[in-house]
């Protein structure tokens, strides 16, 4: 750890009401919360130290020793939109479980709050060791703050979140960690399948225009420095969208200015030669695609649930499929979820308090 900042302290009822104001439902809420946020060392894509940022929430009552929940968030290209920089959206999920009486720990990730440099965005291992590290510094600080963790783990995440959330899970079961014992793995509307749906589906119009140059344009321009897709923007984005695509991408912007300054759609985006790479990827894409695809090539010693929505044109709903279709491979069938006729972020509204609930369920069961 190098530092522990308080940054919010709630009592039950303004708890419900940023939850409300927020459309999330409130039902689980019995405490107050205090949160914090954490800088901490880890390591960057290649290894070296480095330092990231991230939340650590308390409940206000409850248990003297508490389980963990790891939250880990959805694609952000704002840094100070980060959970330890930021009250708004990415606390919810902190706030949530931590008033339900569960220390969360919600990393920012790398390059985003106050941790240097760029995010390098889908990149899973460096988003596992931020994750893993996060639970470390999470675990000394609760302790220094009076409440120390048992060692339980229950993960869960949002879109990019859900992605990662499946490889920590992965990572705490094979060993990561082995003061960390995973207790329950609860993504959200991941990208699990790159390859196999996410990619295809910006190509057959399961997912929608703007969501489509966001995450092409923030994926691209982030993977090319750890795959080298290009030397020149121009060689991938069409004019006049390759002068600007880095600085829009910079992390001082918000979502609407990278898409307002960008193209309508992806094809109009990319050059035709890049279209047509990224539509039937090879070489190097491929392997970029394939770096982040094997989140569910495992079997799970714990309770799974895959939450989805079928109307998510973010992240289609075929991406848990694949995963639950991988795991079961491995031996292990998990249900997928379906929330019903919801979008991206109506699928979270939804499956967030549920996940808070099945969580409390299970940690009132003894571990299997």
């Amino acid at each position: 750890i190098v530092s522990v900042t308080p940054v919010a302290d709630h009592d039950a009822a303004q708890v419900r009401a940023f939850l409300s104001e927020r459309h999330i439902a409130t039902d689980a809420v019995r405490y107050g919360v205090r949160a914090y946020r954490v800088t901490y060392r880890t390591v960057d894509p290649y290894g070296k130290p480095t330092t990231a940022t991230g939340l650590l929430t308390l409940p206000k009552g409850g248990a003297h020793r508490l389980d963990l929940v790891s939250d880990t968030h959805g694609t952000m290209v704002k840094r100070t939109y980060a959970p330890s920089a930021s009250e708004d959206f990415g606390r919810v999920p902190s706030y949530l479980n931590a008033s339900a009486g569960k220390a969360v720990a919600a990393p920012d990730y790398l390059g985003l709050g106050e941790g240097p440099g760029p995010h390098p965005y889908m990149d899973t291992a460096s988003s596992v060791t931020a994750s893993v590290d996060m639970l470390r510094a999470a675990r000394t600080a609760a302790g220094r703050l009076g409440r120390p963790l048992d060692g339980d783990v229950y993960a869960t995440g949002f879109s990019q979140g859900g992605q990662v959330a499946m490889a920590l899970g992965k990572a705490l079961e094979q060993g990561a960690d082995p003061h960390f014992r995973l207790r329950a793995l609860a993504p959200i509307s991941g990208p699990y399948d790159l390859e196999g749906q996410e990619m295809p589906a910006l190509f057959d119009g399961r997912v929608n225009d703007i969501s489509g140059v966001l995450y092409t344009s923030y994926w691209l321009t982030a993977q090319n420095r750890l795959h080298h897709f290009y030397d020149d923007p121009a060689e991938a984005f069409r004019a006049p969208y390759a002068s600007r695509v880095a600085s829009l991408l910079d992390g001082t912007h918000e979502e609407d200015d990278v898409v307002k300054g960008l193209a309508p759609s992806v094809k109009r985006l990319l050059t035709p030669a890049f279209y047509d790479r990224l539509r039937y990827p090879s070489g190097r894409l491929l392997a970029a695609l394939r770096s982040a695809d094997d989140t569910c090539d495992w079997k799970p010693d714990v309770p799974v649930r895959l939450y989805a929505g079928a109307a998510d044109t973010d992240v289609p709903i075929q991406n848990a499929g694949s995963c639950a279709e991988r795991l079961a491979e491995h031996g292990r069938a998990v249900p997928v979820v379906n929330q019903g006729e919801v979008d991206h972020f109506g699928s979270f509204a939804v499956s967030a308090p549920e996940v808070v609930r099945w969580f409390g369920e299970l940690s009132s069961r003894p571990a299997l």
